[in-house]
């Protein structure tokens, strides 16, 4: 019997970020979760809809606020295979999301503790639980497999290139 625990849901939401790099897109990959049934599915999409605010976790939400009929998520777990941004942590606190659980950490853009924390800062009108790291080796390494790719592909295999 499969046991639907944060593991199980993140490993979900890596299937979805492996849809985003077979679209070259960046492989950040969101589902989100209500009472252990998947509400929506998402992967980023900025490229392919030409739109910065296409982020996996933004696109999820839609879904799931359309799936429930309410914009309000207070009982919606959100599980991203990578920290969410600025942008994102703050629709996840407008929208009262309950949890947070992202597998990579990002120091310098997350939001969620990494460079900032949008989800608990004291005095926003709700606080998001965060639980970071589950299967953070996976998803930490299709990122910087993605961005090699990307490098080779544009010839910059021994330079740093920006995420």
């Amino acid at each position: 019997m499969i046991e639907f625990n944060d593991e199980y849901f993140m490993y979900m939401a890596l299937r979805q970020a492996e849809l985003a790099f077979d679209a070259n897109e960046v492989p950040i990959g969101a589902i989100a979760v209500k009472d252990g049934m998947i509400l929506a599915r998402a992967y980023n999409q900025v490229e392919m809809l030409k739109d910065a605010t296409a982020h996996a976790e933004i696109l999820v939400m839609t879904q799931a606020a359309a799936a429930l009929g309410d914009w309000r998520l207070s009982d919606v777990d959100i599980y991203v295979t990578k920290e969410p941004c600025a942008m994102c942590a703050g629709a996840m606190v407008n929208a009262r999301v309950k949890r947070v659980i992202f597998g990579s950490s990002d120091n310098k853009y997350g939001a969620c503790g990494g460079a900032l924390n949008v989800t608990q800062f004291p005095g926003m009108l709700h606080q998001v639980e965060i639980k970071k790291d589950v299967l953070e080796f996976e998803c930490t390494e299709l990122i910087k497999l993605f961005f090699q790719r990307v490098r080779q592909k544009k010839g910059l295999s021994g330079k740093k290139l920006e995420d």
